[in-house]
């Protein structure tokens, strides 16, 4: 792939979201490098990780930046300068900075019983949202967090993309009542178990996305032992929008 130019507009890009299981494949190997190959199989311009950083202690991350810079040109965004973590309760995003810029970036506090959250970085030009999440474990917590996530998109104007492990095989069409029907909700297929998948738990929640949309989990030799979860992949036109080529709002 070769990287346009620093902030030349475009209206296509592609969006990969992944649990990486802290690095640790299904042959109890932790292997940050075989990850890396998966990423360079998919070639996305962003990568939203789940499960990005070790579970214990300071809570470094599981993954070779360098290798990550040199070999794909992905830089983190940075939830935590004083962290030695990928991103924020395992949720990190990567993004390839010669084609993008970073012009914001927070954690999205949820309701939870345990530690998590969610973690949001707006980019330009155009201007567009991600948002990385990975959901709670029961169903009062899951709704609970897609509410306050709804509340987060409620008044935005420019398109949010929403990409994560929800823990759950809610219909599209439930996820979408959560959100008033505000959003388009994507289940690309059976993303686990990794070696044998039958549920689909990974998926995207896109808002104010006017263009089309094709989205797929990326299933290759190394997909099948990396993790227990399959990466799923969006490639999604921007379209036009009233916020492209402006200034975040």
């Amino acid at each position: 792939m070769t990287a346009s130019e620093p902030n030349a507009k475009t209206s296509s890009i592609r969006v990969a979201s992944y649990n990486i299981r802290k690095a640790v494949g299904l042959d109890w190997r932790r292997d940050g490098e075989r990850i890396v190959r998966v990423l360079a199989e998919i070639d996305s311009d962003f990568v939203v990780l789940q499960e990005a950083d070790r579970r214990l202690g300071p809570r470094p991350g599981v993954l070779p930046t360098k290798m990550l810079s040199d070999d794909l040109g992905y830089e983190f965004a940075d939830f935590d300068p004083e962290s030695p973590s990928h991103g924020w309760h395992g949720n990190a995003i990567l993004f390839r900075s010669s084609r993008f810029s970073l012009v914001r970036n927070r954690k999205i506090s949820l309701p939870t019983l345990e530690p998590r959250g969610a973690v949001s970085a707006v980019f330009e030009t155009p201007v567009f949202e991600i948002i990385g999440v990975h959901l709670g474990l029961t169903p009062g917590t899951r709704r609970k967090q897609l509410r306050a996530l709804a509340d987060h998109t409620a008044d935005v104007e420019r398109p949010v993309l929403i990409a994560g492990d929800f823990n759950s095989a809610l219909a599209n069409e439930q996820i979408e009542g959560l959100f008033d029907n505000r959003v388009a909700a994507l289940k690309p297929g059976p993303s686990f178990h990794a070696s044998r998948p039958f549920a689909a738990l990974d998926r995207f929640v896109l808002a104010n996305f006017t263009g089309k949309t094709n989205s797929f989990v990326h299933t290759s030799e190394l997909t099948r032992r990396a993790s227990d979860h399959l990466p799923i992949v969006i490639d999604v036109d921007l379209g036009q929008h009233p916020t492209n080529g402006t200034s975040v709002p």
